[in-house]
């Protein structure tokens, strides 16, 4: 656009384009402020203001009434047009689900995604068919994604670090840590004390690679340090590195069950000392979607999803 176009544009109080379009439709004054619920005086006022703008007459008067100038005649179909795009530019956008087929991208875990989005994806597929998802890759960071509007959804227990104030969130599971271990482990009997805890070879789930477990900080704290014997990258293969050996992994609760299921594993209660909290599985999404309606849409799928897989549970 021009620089004197948009001076121009500027210029000119874009309401004056609704009057403008009843004017022309009307071809009279009174009705046309009747139509818009305005007093005759302010439509002639604002129709003068019309004709200074466009250096137009836009109506002029013949011995039949208001007639359009050759201008406004032209200009009358662009200025509907124009108008009803502007009314859909501000209007809440609309939603279906049966004809949506926008493209939902997600982030988390490979064993978090596993456990909560297979039943999103039911149900989604009953309900909007064309609706597509994919889960991408985590990052490092998966709240940079989310900011640099990589993915519209992060699943992740942890919190964000930083720019907390454009993510949303909404609580989706809670559930205590646990130990998996082989069911003919030493420790799968008894009561575990911390100090054979941190005396056992541990498994860790690192996505990073780097740095100490949680509970490495936690055992630092009680006095104790424990061995990591094995660091993976991926949740999947846990049960193939913990069955018949004599490794330990600290898993959130249902992360573990999902794991051990099938297999000759057990699951054992961390020691009562260093027992933490429970771990709050969360959904992010960013404050430009926040009142997106197809995507406030996927949210409540998402929980009547998981009311639906806890119902069938019990």
């Amino acid at each position: 656009m021009s620089r004197v176009h948009d001076v121009q544009l500027r210029q000119l109080d874009l309401n004056l384009l609704v009057i403008l379009d009843a004017l022309l439709e009307e071809r009279h004054i009174t009705r046309a402020a009747e139509r818009l619920e305005m007093s005759q005086p302010a439509v002639s006022r604002a129709l003068a203001r019309l004709r200074e703008a466009l250096q137009d007459p836009i109506l002029v008067r013949t011995s039949e009434g208001l007639s359009m100038s050759a201008r406004a005649a032209g200009m009358q179909p662009q200025l509907a047009d124009l108008l009803r795009g502007i009314s859909q530019l501000v209007s809440p956008s609309g939603f279906e689900p049966a004809t949506d087929a926008r493209l939902i991208k997600l982030t988390g875990l490979d064993l978090e995604l596993a456990l909560y989005i297979p039943a999103l994806a039911k149900r989604i597929r009953r309900l909007a068919p064309l609706m597509r998802l994919e889960t991408v890759r985590q990052e490092l960071d998966s709240f940079t994604m989310l900011e640099q509007d990589e993915v519209h959804f992060s699943l992740t227990g942890l919190e964000p670090m930083r720019a907390a104030d454009q993510l949303h969130r909404l609580s989706i599971d809670t559930m205590p840590s646990i130990c998996l271990m082989a069911e003919d482990n030493p420790l799968a009997l008894g009561d575990m004390s911390t100090r054979a805890y941190a005396a056992a070879p541990h498994g860790l789930v690192s996505i990073t690679g780097k740095g100490p477990g949680y509970m490495d900080l936690i055992l630092q704290k009680k006095g104790y340090q424990r061995t990591i014997m094995l660091r993976l990258s991926s949740f999947m293969s846990v049960a193939d590195f913990c069955e018949e050996s004599d490794l330990i992994f600290t898993l959130p609760l249902r992360l573990a069950e999902r794991i051990a299921a099938g297999r000759r594993l057990v699951l054992r209660p961390l020691p009562e000392d260093i027992q933490q909290p429970p771990i709050t599985f969360y959904l992010y999404w960013h404050a430009r979607y926040h009142r997106d309606p197809g995507m406030q849409w996927v949210r409540e799928q998402l929980l009547e999803a998981l009311k639906e897989t806890t119902a069938a549970a019990y």
